[in-house]
């Protein structure tokens, strides 16, 4: 890691850094002989711009691949609407190098810079510039090496040689509001699914997204302090209106095509495609409630789909990265909540049992399955918030984890695996940042060998966060609990308590780590005893804990605060009479929440970029949580808040991005607009041109700031 600015503020380094990102390695991959491992990294703490880089394996030497400045003869990036969006889905604050592809050796990588198509080859070290039609997207090599598809802002999916030579479309858009090779919206922002094409392992054709969204609606997003500037056209799917028409072709190099077939009408989303060497394709396809779901093969012959697994659920279910799949000799892997845990299941076994919790399958060996998973809900559970790395055999024995410095369950932990070697990203509560190790497997009950450790240049933070984990209550509710730095009870008794969740689905805060706490930490430093809760409805702890906030966010998720708070006040210094609390984004929402029905509880709010009126969010979202609004009006009154204005007997402070088009600034005007009919005052900071990131350095170094001050004020101190 590198040193900070001596003048540097946490507010300040925090969001020049991006949260301690900048410089650290990423986007790791393995070479499929295992001689190299391929990943981003930007060259300092400062620079966001990311290279791409390899790292021999016999020797442990890294070297950069592509470097941006040099590729781009030192001008500045220019990136078009189309691929800004597609980082906002992504959450990407990055720049340079934000993604790559490899071809089938791992030899060459494509990627996209500027919008133009580049290729870096990993052995000789260089990399060139591949005339193509632009702004282009996510560029993917052809497992041979000698093609390169595209897609293009103009919906097009395009298709040129690694030689040069070549350069023609595959499929262009039949309207203005077609897209060939692209995920649409709801499948970046909801579903993990980024990518809209994928090749055959023999090089001979693609299966290619095609997606229509003219039935979707259309919302306008000004710019208020630029009137000049026409409106954004943004095509928003809100729960209850139509999705993008998405359709699946197969596209041969010779012109061919195939549609791909299956009852679209039934299963609406594509959730996942996988096409693996020597496998029939898989296709995983959901009904539009997502209580039913299908994982179907494809004949390549005829475009027609065949079920191979349904699995149904009345809450809804789960999608995980890494399946469905298959093993090299055919069995099927999934993740599954048929047997009541978060199992793993290859071919007709489950083959892990309700002890552990899977998060995701990151590799499928001949032997094994690779695969990250947390605690279930056991009482044998260690201290909350671990993510392991762990292996097990096709037949559900020899079961193993890769530990960290000895520690296989308090570590949050993610890895990539080809050939033998293994990638494993780590971080703990007591060392900034994360440490990344290379290692090649050995025969069973011999070490792993460490190769190398990769290096980081990220920033060393100029706090240290000093989280204390518990389970809180009744129900064992994740909790860590920050103090201010040299506390000491006897001198400084009783502290205000500011509650600082995200408190929704797909949102684990708890996690046994340093770096996601700093802000936390932070806070606590501002003279507050802060509470971090992850109650129900939060990834870790079971299907039953994330499902038990179906049709009901109001109720479980503010619950399950009100119960953590109480429960930590027996043990940590926590003044119930003063207590705030703060969120982004679902933990806007819960803030909001908090202050509007458990004024009893909860004396003063902040909440940023808040859904107050879950009809003004999107339909995979919010329809797997709450139903379709047309058939469970009641459900949506009860989650809004908009409902709940005239109760605000507390102070409250809205802040939003103006150019945020994932939660709408309409959110926040319409809360704001029932507020003042019920004449109850509260405090609103408009952000102009901001979006749902705030990635600007003085806006999120500010905000820190103006929070502090209006909580200070609002609770008397």
């Amino acid at each position: 890691m590198t040193t900070h600015t001596p003048a540097d503020t946490f507010p300040r380094q925090y969001a020049r850094t991006l949260r301690y990102t900048v410089g650290a390695p990423r986007s790791f991959s393995v070479a499929p002989d295992g001689s190299r491992v391929v990943f981003l990294r930007s060259p300092s703490g400062g620079d966001r711009a990311n290279l791409l880089w390899t790292l021999d394996t016999a020797t442990g030497e890294e070297r950069i691949a592509a470097d941006p400045a040099a590729l781009l003869g030192g001008g500045e990036e220019d990136l078009s609407p189309a691929e800004k969006a597609r980082r906002e889905r992504s959450r990407e604050g990055s720049a340079g190098i934000v993604g790559y592809a490899l071809d089938g050796a791992g030899r060459h990588a494509a990627f996209a810079l500027s919008g133009r198509l580049f290729v870096a080859d990993l052995v000789a070290g260089t990399a060139t510039e591949l005339p193509a039609e632009g702004p282009l997207v996510d560029p993917r090599l052809s497992p041979d090496g000698v093609h390169v598809a595209y897609a293009t802002t103009a919906g097009e999916l395009r298709l040129t040689r690694t030689d040069g030579t070549g350069d023609r479309a595959l499929a262009s858009p039949e309207g203005p509001n077609v897209t060939w090779g692209q995920a649409e919206f709801i499948a970046q922002e909801e579903m993990d699914r980024d990518r809209g094409h994928w090749w055959s392992p023999d090089s001979d054709r693609l299966l290619v997204e095609r997606a229509d969204d003219t039935p979707v609606h259309r919302w306008w997003i000004a710019d208020p302090a630029n009137p000049d500037r026409e409106p954004a056209e943004v095509a928003y799917p809100a729960a209850g209106t139509p999705d993008a028409e998405v359709g699946l072709w197969l596209l041969g190099l010779d012109g061919s095509r195939t549609e791909v077939v299956w009852d679209r009408a039934a299963f609406p989303y594509l959730a996942r495609v996988h096409w693996s060497h020597g496998g029939v394709p898989l296709l995983l396809v959901q009904s539009r409630d997502q209580r039913v779901q299908r994982i179907l093969g494809l004949d390549t012959a005829t475009g027609a789909t065949e079920p191979l697994h349904e699995e149904r659920d009345d809450a809804w279910l789960e999608l995980f990265p890494g399946v469905p799949a298959w093993t090299p000799d055919g069995k099927l892997v999934r993740i599954s909540d048929e047997s009541g845990a978060r199992a793993l299941v290859i071919g007709e076994h489950t083959v892990t049992g309700p002890d552990l919790h899977l998060r995701s399958v990151l590799a499928v060996t001949p032997e094994e399955v690779l695969f990250t998973a947390s605690g279930g809900a056991a009482e044998t559970d260690p201290e909350p918030g671990w993510v392991a790395v762990g292996r097990i055999g096709h037949d559900g024995k020899r079961l193993s984890w890769e530990a960290a410095n000895g520690r296989p369950f308090t570590s949050v932990t993610t890895a990539v695996h080809a050939a033998g070697i293994t990638v494993r990203a780590t971080a703990e509560p007591d060392l900034p940042g994360t440490l990344v190790r290379v290692s090649r497997d050995l025969p069973e009950g011999v070490a792993v060998d460490d190769i190398a450790t990769v290096a980081s240049y990220a920033e060393t933070p100029v706090i240290t966060a000093r989280p204390v984990f518990r389970f809180a209550g009744e129900r064992r509710i994740p909790a860590a609990v920050f103090l201010p730095t040299g506390y000491d009870r006897e001198r400084d008794g009783l502290l205000p308590v500011l509650m600082d969740p995200y408190g929704g689905p797909h949102g684990q805060r708890v996690v046994q780590a340093h770096n996601p706490h700093l802000n936390s930490q932070w806070f606590a430093d501002q003279g507050f005893a802060v509470v971090v809760a992850d109650g129900r409805g939060t990834p870790g702890r079971g299907p039953a804990w994330e499902k038990s906030i179906a049709f009901d966010f109001a109720g479980a998720t503010l619950d399950d605060q009100v119960d953590a708070l109480r429960a930590l006040a027996g043990e940590f210094p926590l003044d119930l009479d003063r207590v705030a609390i703060r969120g982004w984004s679902y933990g806007g929402y819960l803030a909001a929440l908090a202050v509007l029905r458990r004024p009893d509880v909860f004396h003063a709010a902040v909440a940023g970029a808040p859904v107050t009126d879950w009809r003004l969010y999107d339909t995979h979202y919010t329809e797997r949580y709450l139903g379709h609004p047309a058939e469970r009006p009641e459900v949506y009154e009860a989650n809004s808040l908009t409902g709940y204005a005239a109760g605000l007997e507390r102070p409250l402070m809205i802040i939003h991005g103006l150019a945020d088009d994932n939660v709408v600034a309409a959110h926040t005007l319409r809360l704001s607009s029932a507020l003042l009919a019920a004449g109850r005052p509260h405090t609103v900071l408009p952000l102009s041109g901001v979006t749902h990131m705030t990635p600007q350095e003085e806006v999120a170094e500010n905000l820190l700031l103006l929070q502090v001050d209006f909580v200070k004020k609002s609770l008397g101190g």
